[in-house]
């Protein structure tokens, strides 16, 4: 943003929209739902007719080499599950997709209700809610 601000110029998606976001998550089963949103982002968008067909994705750069962790990705703290590349490009059901947009959108935590009302009050995110 500040490069695109001196040069007078302007860049295209979340990057240069608004600041990098990140919210708590409860336990593996909701990571898995996040990781599912992200990674299905651009099949979402009607831009692929399959996630792992965005090469600009980590599914994709994930399905390249033989390297479990490519470089450029981070490892995850959990195995992929099986059948990972079929899960991705499942729909999310309507709860689980509203639920990760919120939390996306807000810094809101992602988890069961109580679990996010207990975090947010003693991570100060009260705001978020």
């Amino acid at each position: 943003m500040r490069y695109h601000a001196h040069y007078h110029t302007s860049g295209l998606g979340h990057v240069y929209q608004q600041r990098y976001k990140s919210f708590p998550i409860q336990d593996d089963d909701h990571f898995i739902v996040a990781c599912r949103y992200v990674e299905r982002n651009a099949l979402r968008a009607g831009l692929v007719k399959r996630a792992e067909n965005w090469r600009w994705g980590s599914l994709w750069r994930w399905l390249q080499g033989s390297d479990p962790n490519p470089k450029l990705l981070s490892p995850w703290p959990i195995p992929r599950q099986p059948r990972w590349v079929q899960r991705v490009n499942e729909p999310l059901d309507h709860r689980e997709l509203n639920a990760v947009q919120l939390s996306a959108q807000r810094g809101r935590p992602f988890g069961e209700e109580g679990w996010v009302e207990t975090i947010a009050r003693r991570l100060n995110l009260e705001s978020t809610m």
